[in-house]
């Protein structure tokens, strides 16, 4: 009994979890989308460390407009998949890739000076902390728990139920 309690503990957690990161990648997002003067621009130009030359090559005119309209459309669908609770692997990977990305065009290494971030870290930053909680819920999703995905498991149990 104590096992069960547990475990639906644990479940709403990572619910409350899921819905928490799905609504800061979906603010980021539609913050960005609705202001004209936004630009991944700066901090790409910035990029430290080993990959920085990759992300100051996403700085050429040429592309910056697919980077900054790429950037804010993952943003968006993270966040609607983690809270809506559907296709939510999908999302944490997506959004896996992106704090990746967003942690090694400056990464918190030491010896490196700290441009474009919130604060001074040792290696782990808030981008790194968001990342491992997005690979936990890619483990164990919870859409079919609480979200979009428990109605379709319930509307697929439903068809599947024989009529007397």
């Amino acid at each position: 009994m104590t096992g069960t309690l547990q475990k639906e503990s644990l479940t709403k957690s990572l619910v409350f979890l899921r819905i928490l990161i799905g609504w800061h990648f979906l603010y980021e997002g539609v913050i960005k989308l609705f202001n004209p003067d936004w630009t991944a621009f700066g901090y790409l130009a910035t990029a430290q460390g080993p990959f920085d030359w990759l992300f100051i090559s996403l700085t050429n005119e040429s592309i910056i407009g697919w980077v900054d309209t790429l950037n804010m459309i993952t943003l968006i669908f993270v966040g609607i998949t983690l809270i809506l609770g559907m296709y939510e692997k999908l999302g944490a990977l997506a959004g896996m890739v992106l704090l990746g990305m967003y942690y090694f065009a400056h990464p918190p290494f030491p010896w490196l000076e700290q441009l474009n971030v919130e604060g001074s870290y040792w290696f782990v930053n808030k981008n790194l902390i968001e990342l491992a909680a997005l690979w936990v819920l890619y483990q164990y999703p919870t859409g079919s728990y609480f979200g979009l995905g428990y109605l379709k498991h319930q509307k697929t149990n439903t068809a599947k139920t024989p009529q007397l």
